[in-house]
């Protein structure tokens, strides 16, 4: 059952992101780094349809995490870049070609990879409380120097706002799989006093507002390989990193492991650079579109 829900849930994430970025192309472009632009496609149905199957996707996921160990269920959801190309296909009606099957080859392969060679697995040791905050103030202060650095370099700003949201749908990944533990451990009653659904929440909603940013400021072949890269990464850090979760470390497992991430981030990049994901009408669009003059193409609308 692991395998069926990771892949559905990867299914509705990668339906979710191409709906979202058709919808938030359209936005303004002063909304971008501020949640008044989630205020502002609230009101497209486009995007509406796409967080739709985003939720559907995060609850479909929860099973998933339910099912198996964090480090075995982020490479499954990584898959989300093929469903994504699927649905991008159907809407420009071009053939993979070479780039896009090698990409497809490398990414459903390297995620093969990964869970033969890492074999991961849970365990019952408690991590600490210090290394627990450890690896959550370094995911945070990852965040925040990628933004950062995405608003003085904005020819760059689509893949790393894109990748400060997949480091913070990592770390939600993360204290998902916590909040699903202390359910199952407390009750409903127990989960509302810990913090870590609450920052469930903070995680999601601020991802969700970083990556529809990513989604305005440029095509999706910019945005959502490094997205669909960074969520996995982070995951799989954290699950080691706080939850226990364990990977065999033999020599030829650690270069299988090492094998696997590297053709599964090669696959996502291979993907999302393929002529046949949408570039949306920001590439036509003016320079001074992005400084505050007046938009063009579609943002006239």
């Amino acid at each position: 059952m692991l395998y069926v829900y990771g892949l559905t849930a990867a299914c509705l994430l990668g339906l979710a992101f191409v709906l979202q970025q058709h919808a938030a192309e359209r936005a303004p472009a002063a909304d971008v780094l501020s949640f008044r632009l989630l205020l502002d496609l609230v009101k497209v149905p486009l995007w509406l349809a796409g967080i739709g199957c985003m939720v559907a996707g995060q609850l479909v996921s929860v099973l998933a995490l339910d099912h198996g160990e964090l480090s075995a269920v982020e490479p499954l959801l990584s898959t989300n870049l093929i469903f994504a190309m699927a649905l991008a296909r159907r809407l420009t009606g071009q053939r993979l070609g070479v780039t896009g099957w090698t990409g497809v080859v490398l990414l459903s392969g390297g995620v093969a990879a990964f869970m033969i060679a890492g074999r991961p697995s849970g365990s019952t040791h408690d991590a600490g409380a210090f290394r627990h905050w450890l690896v959550v103030g370094s995911v945070l202060a990852v965040v925040l120097l990628l933004v950062a650095f995405a608003r003085r370099v904005t020819t760059l700003e689509p893949p790393l706002l894109a990748a400060a949201a997949g480091t913070l749908y990592g770390l939600q990944d993360a204290l998902t799989r916590v909040s699903t533990q202390n359910f199952d451990e407390k009750g409903v009653s127990g989960l509302l006093l810990t913090w870590q659904p609450y920052g469930v929440i903070a995680a999601a909603v601020t991802g969700l507002m970083l990556v529809q940013s990513a989604f305005e400021t440029g095509p999706l072949r910019l945005s959502l390989p490094s997205l669909t890269a960074s969520e996995p990464l982070i995951g799989i850090a954290c699950g080691i990193g706080f939850l226990g979760d364990h990977v065999r470390t033999t020599p030829g497992a650690l270069a299988g492991e090492a094998a696997g991430l590297v053709a599964v981030v090669t696959g996502v990049f291979l993907l999302g650079r393929h002529p046949m994901m949408p570039t949306g009408s920001q590439q036509q669009a003016e320079p001074s579109a992005r400084t505050g003059g007046p938009p063009a193409g579609d943002r006239a609308e």
